[in-house]
Protein backbone atom coordinates (compact mmCIF):
# COMPACT_ATOMS: atom_id res chain seq x y z
CA UNK A 1 0.00 0.00 0.00
CA UNK A 2 2.81 2.45 0.89
CA UNK A 3 4.67 1.50 -2.28
CA UNK A 4 1.53 2.31 -4.29
CA UNK A 5 1.20 5.71 -2.57
CA UNK A 6 4.88 6.48 -3.19
CA UNK A 7 4.55 5.44 -6.82
CA UNK A 8 1.40 7.59 -7.16
CA UNK A 9 3.13 10.59 -5.58
CA UNK A 10 6.16 10.21 -7.87
CA UNK A 11 3.90 9.89 -10.93
CA UNK A 12 1.93 12.99 -9.85
CA UNK A 13 5.15 14.99 -9.38
CA UNK A 14 6.38 13.80 -12.80
CA UNK A 15 3.11 14.95 -14.41
CA UNK A 16 3.42 18.36 -12.74
CA UNK A 17 7.02 18.69 -13.93
CA UNK A 18 6.08 17.77 -17.51
CA UNK A 19 3.12 20.18 -17.48
CA UNK A 20 5.30 22.94 -16.01
CA UNK A 21 8.03 22.48 -18.61
CA UNK A 22 5.49 22.24 -21.45
CA UNK A 23 3.74 25.43 -20.32
CA UNK A 24 7.09 27.21 -20.02
CA UNK A 25 7.97 26.20 -23.58
CA UNK A 26 4.58 27.42 -24.79
CA UNK A 27 5.07 30.77 -23.02
CA UNK A 28 8.53 31.20 -24.56
CA UNK A 29 7.29 30.21 -28.02
CA UNK A 30 4.46 32.73 -27.72
CA UNK A 31 6.94 35.40 -26.64
CA UNK A 32 9.00 34.68 -29.77
CA UNK A 33 5.84 34.92 -31.92
CA UNK A 34 4.85 38.20 -30.26
CA UNK A 35 8.37 39.57 -30.79
CA UNK A 36 8.18 38.60 -34.45
CA UNK A 37 4.82 40.34 -34.77
CA UNK A 38 6.34 43.53 -33.33
CA UNK A 39 9.02 43.39 -36.01
CA UNK A 40 6.29 42.83 -38.60
CA UNK A 41 4.52 46.04 -37.55
CA UNK A 42 7.69 48.07 -37.99
CA UNK A 43 8.56 46.39 -41.29
CA UNK A 44 5.12 47.23 -42.68
CA UNK A 45 5.67 50.82 -41.63
CA UNK A 46 9.01 50.82 -43.45
CA UNK A 47 7.48 49.23 -46.54
CA UNK A 48 4.83 51.96 -46.58
CA UNK A 49 7.44 54.74 -46.37
CA UNK A 50 9.69 53.47 -49.16
CA UNK A 51 7.50 54.45 -52.16
CA UNK A 52 7.30 58.03 -50.82
CA UNK A 53 11.05 58.13 -50.34
CA UNK A 54 11.71 56.79 -53.84
CA UNK A 55 9.32 59.35 -55.34
CA UNK A 56 11.07 62.16 -53.48
CA UNK A 57 14.47 61.08 -54.78
CA UNK A 58 13.28 60.49 -58.37
CA UNK A 59 12.89 64.16 -59.15
CA UNK A 60 16.42 64.99 -58.07
CA UNK A 61 18.44 61.94 -58.99
CA UNK A 62 17.16 61.02 -62.44
CA UNK A 63 20.40 59.34 -63.51
CA UNK A 64 20.37 57.12 -60.39
CA UNK A 65 17.60 54.97 -61.85
CA UNK A 66 19.35 51.69 -60.97
CA UNK A 67 19.48 52.52 -57.28
CA UNK A 68 15.78 53.44 -57.25
CA UNK A 69 14.86 50.26 -59.10
CA UNK A 70 16.92 48.17 -56.64
CA UNK A 71 15.06 49.70 -53.68
CA UNK A 72 11.69 49.04 -55.30
CA UNK A 73 12.68 45.48 -56.24
CA UNK A 74 14.03 44.77 -52.75
CA UNK A 75 10.86 46.16 -51.17
CA UNK A 76 8.66 43.95 -53.34
CA UNK A 77 10.79 40.90 -52.51
CA UNK A 78 10.61 41.68 -48.79
CA UNK A 79 6.85 42.08 -48.91
CA UNK A 80 6.47 38.76 -50.72
CA UNK A 81 9.00 36.73 -48.73
CA UNK A 82 7.70 33.60 -47.01
CA UNK A 83 8.73 32.15 -43.65
CA UNK A 84 10.88 33.78 -41.01
CA UNK A 85 14.21 32.90 -42.55
CA UNK A 86 13.06 34.09 -46.00
CA UNK A 87 11.76 37.35 -44.54
CA UNK A 88 14.96 37.90 -42.58
CA UNK A 89 17.07 37.47 -45.74
CA UNK A 90 14.79 39.67 -47.86
CA UNK A 91 14.72 42.42 -45.24
CA UNK A 92 18.51 42.35 -45.12
CA UNK A 93 18.62 43.00 -48.87
CA UNK A 94 16.09 45.82 -48.47
CA UNK A 95 18.18 47.38 -45.70
CA UNK A 96 21.23 47.35 -47.97
CA UNK A 97 19.25 48.91 -50.83
CA UNK A 98 18.08 51.68 -48.49
CA UNK A 99 21.64 52.34 -47.34
CA UNK A 100 22.65 52.73 -50.99
CA UNK A 101 19.70 55.07 -51.62
CA UNK A 102 20.65 57.25 -48.67
CA UNK A 103 24.25 57.36 -49.89
CA UNK A 104 23.02 58.57 -53.29
CA UNK A 105 20.82 61.19 -51.62
CA UNK A 106 23.89 62.61 -49.88
CA UNK A 107 25.24 63.68 -53.29
CA UNK A 108 22.24 65.96 -53.95
CA UNK A 109 22.22 69.06 -51.70
CA UNK A 110 18.87 70.26 -53.11
CA UNK A 111 17.30 66.92 -52.26
CA UNK A 112 18.71 66.98 -48.74
CA UNK A 113 17.15 70.44 -48.29
CA UNK A 114 13.72 69.32 -49.57
CA UNK A 115 11.23 69.37 -46.67
CA UNK A 116 9.28 66.37 -47.95
CA UNK A 117 12.44 64.29 -48.32
CA UNK A 118 13.69 65.36 -44.90
CA UNK A 119 10.38 64.42 -43.25
CA UNK A 120 10.32 61.00 -44.93
CA UNK A 121 13.98 60.41 -44.12
CA UNK A 122 13.36 61.30 -40.46
CA UNK A 123 10.36 58.95 -40.33
CA UNK A 124 12.39 56.18 -41.96
CA UNK A 125 15.27 56.72 -39.52
CA UNK A 126 12.84 56.50 -36.61
CA UNK A 127 11.34 53.33 -38.07
CA UNK A 128 14.79 51.78 -38.59
CA UNK A 129 15.59 52.46 -34.93
CA UNK A 130 12.34 50.79 -33.88
CA UNK A 131 13.12 47.82 -36.14
CA UNK A 132 16.56 47.49 -34.54
CA UNK A 133 15.01 47.51 -31.07
CA UNK A 134 12.36 44.98 -32.13
CA UNK A 135 15.06 42.74 -33.66
CA UNK A 136 17.00 42.83 -30.42
CA UNK A 137 13.88 41.90 -28.43
CA UNK A 138 13.11 39.14 -30.93
CA UNK A 139 16.62 37.69 -30.66
CA UNK A 140 16.44 37.84 -26.86
CA UNK A 141 13.12 35.98 -27.00
CA UNK A 142 14.55 33.40 -29.40
CA UNK A 143 17.52 32.87 -27.12
CA UNK A 144 15.25 32.28 -24.10
CA UNK A 145 13.05 29.89 -26.04
CA UNK A 146 15.91 27.97 -27.66
CA UNK A 147 17.70 27.69 -24.30
CA UNK A 148 14.57 26.37 -22.64
CA UNK A 149 14.02 23.78 -25.36
CA UNK A 150 17.67 22.65 -25.33
CA UNK A 151 18.23 22.42 -21.56
CA UNK A 152 17.53 19.27 -19.61
CA UNK A 153 14.78 18.18 -18.94
CA UNK A 154 13.14 20.61 -21.40
CA UNK A 155 14.90 18.94 -24.32
CA UNK A 156 12.93 15.74 -23.67
CA UNK A 157 9.58 17.54 -23.48
CA UNK A 158 10.42 19.72 -26.50
CA UNK A 159 11.22 16.59 -28.51
CA UNK A 160 8.03 14.82 -27.45
CA UNK A 161 5.83 17.79 -28.38
CA UNK A 162 7.77 18.88 -31.49
CA UNK A 163 8.94 22.32 -30.32
CA UNK A 164 11.19 23.49 -33.18
CA UNK A 165 14.24 25.74 -32.92
CA UNK A 166 13.58 29.36 -33.90
CA UNK A 167 15.99 31.31 -36.14
CA UNK A 168 17.86 34.38 -34.93
CA UNK A 169 17.72 37.59 -36.94
CA UNK A 170 21.36 37.88 -38.02
CA UNK A 171 23.23 40.24 -40.26
CA UNK A 172 24.28 37.79 -42.94
CA UNK A 173 25.82 39.94 -45.62
CA UNK A 174 29.26 41.44 -45.12
CA UNK A 175 28.03 44.46 -47.06
CA UNK A 176 25.38 45.12 -44.40
CA UNK A 177 28.13 45.50 -41.83
CA UNK A 178 29.99 48.09 -43.87
CA UNK A 179 29.39 51.82 -43.76
CA UNK A 180 28.53 53.03 -47.26
CA UNK A 181 31.12 55.20 -48.99
CA UNK A 182 29.73 58.62 -49.85
CA UNK A 183 31.50 60.45 -52.63
CA UNK A 184 30.80 63.97 -53.86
Amino acid sequence: MIALLVFGAVALVAVFVVVGIYNGLVRQRNLVQNSWNQIDVQLKRRHDLIPNLVESVKGYAKHEKGVLENVTKARNMAMGAQGREGRIAAEGQLSQALVNLMAVAEAYPDLKANQNFMAIQEELTSTENKIAFARQHYNDSVMGYNNKRQEFPGVMIAGMFNFQEEPYWKITEAAEREVPAVQF
